[in-house]
């Protein structure tokens, strides 16, 4: 049930703004109901609003006062207004509360790339990515212009301690140690930090969403939309096609990933004014960093957080990290290697029927 404040909240949002015709902060008892909606990862909270019985607003809630939440709060609505103004096809914030660390967006319903994928033949996918793409190198050049780095509420840019404690150190925490239970590995940091200095010797800064999935991605009026940008800061560009491309929800092929990747590169090389080849030299580090930012991310979710729909996504990650490692030009990473199919032996070991 919805707090009796937030429903007043709500009500009193939609009724000041005109969103809904002849609402009154007095009459909304009848004409309002809230419908909460589970969240994947995330700790906010989302309720569908319907006026009338029909769906009206989605309003994001923080998930709960801590001044870190309500930071978040504060980058979801400036970033959402800022790439809205830039023409991004995210939801339009209708309003805001921010006592309730509260926002109202426009409602895109519920189908996601992720369950349209499996109704459509290669050729639909294949025009369906391409739209994605084409709406990612808007977001990340379009969204990138007059950005204001003071409206990250986690970090201003994608830097090298992002990737070390973030990503790396998030498999190694999340997933070797707490899931695996497994023993210190040396050798193992230096090589993350290694990997961090990669990424940066081919730093291109534009904007970065930092989880662009199949998830993330809304398809309304056969529009493609996108959600989840809270997190959103200066990074390097290939950090999100690279989770396009690699998600494990999607399990594009290698050919489809390789073919929407050069598609992504050649559509970047149209617009002026970037450094595509220091793009293409960062991918395979990029990939490798959002793998392990995967796996740490559903070890995460399916142990501590108890969200079981990520534990199946955990053996097909590592395969594909293990996978990811075999390029020679990953030679210098041969503890990391060994980690790899050592985290695939201990965890079918433990977690095999």
């Amino acid at each position: 049930m919805l707090e009796h404040e937030i429903q007043n909240s709500i009500a009193a949002l939609l009724a000041d703004g005109g969103f809904v015709e002849g609402l009154s902060r007095t009459n909304f008892h009848d004409r309002l109901e809230f419908q909460p909606l589970v969240a994947d990862g995330s700790s906010r909270r989302f309720v569908r609003v319907f006026c009338d019985l029909q769906p009206c607003c989605l309003a994001v809630m923080a998930g709960s006062s801590s001044s870190r939440d309500f930071d978040e709060f504060r980058s979801s609505l400036a970033i959402g207004r800022h790439l809205g103004r830039k023409g991004v096809p995210v939801p339009e914030v209708l309003a805001a509360d921010s006592r309730f660390r509260l926002i109202l967006f426009e409602d895109l319903g519920d189908l996601r790339l992720h369950g349209k994928l499996k109704a459509e033949n290669e050729e639909s996918l294949r025009m369906l990515y391409q739209e994605v793409i084409d709406t990612l190198i808007a977001m990340q050049i379009d969204g990138a212009e007059d950005f204001d780095q003071n409206w990250c509420y986690d970090t201003e840019t994608y830097d090298q301690s992002v990737m070390v404690e973030r990503e790396s150190g998030y498999f190694y925490e999340a997933f070797w140690r707490d899931t695996l239970f497994a023993e210190e590995v040396d050798g193992l940091q230096a090589e993350f930090e290694q990997l961090a200095r990669r990424v940066m010797d081919h730093f291109e800064p534009l904007f970065l969403h930092r989880d662009f999935q199949s998830r993330n991605i809304m398809l309304k009026d056969g529009q493609v939309r996108v959600i989840d940008f809270q997190a959103g800061r200066i990074g390097p560009p290939g950090y999100d096609i690279a989770s396009l491309l690699i998600d494990p929800y999607a399990g594009l092929s290698s050919r489809l990933q390789d073919e929407f990747l050069d598609y992504y590169l050649g559509n970047l090389r149209k617009r002026n004014g970037l450094d595509v080849n220091r793009v293409e030299m960062s991918y395979p580090y990029l990939a490798l960093q959002r793998n392990l930012q995967i796996i740490g991310a559903f070890a995460f979710l399916s142990g501590k957080k108890r969200k079981q729909f990520f534990s199946q996504f955990l053996m097909p990650s590592l395969i594909m990290l293990q996978n990811r490692l075999a390029d020679p030009i990953f030679d210098e990473f041969e503890v990391l290697r060994k980690t790899a199919a050592e985290s695939i032996r201990l965890f079918r070991s433990r977690f095999s029927a």
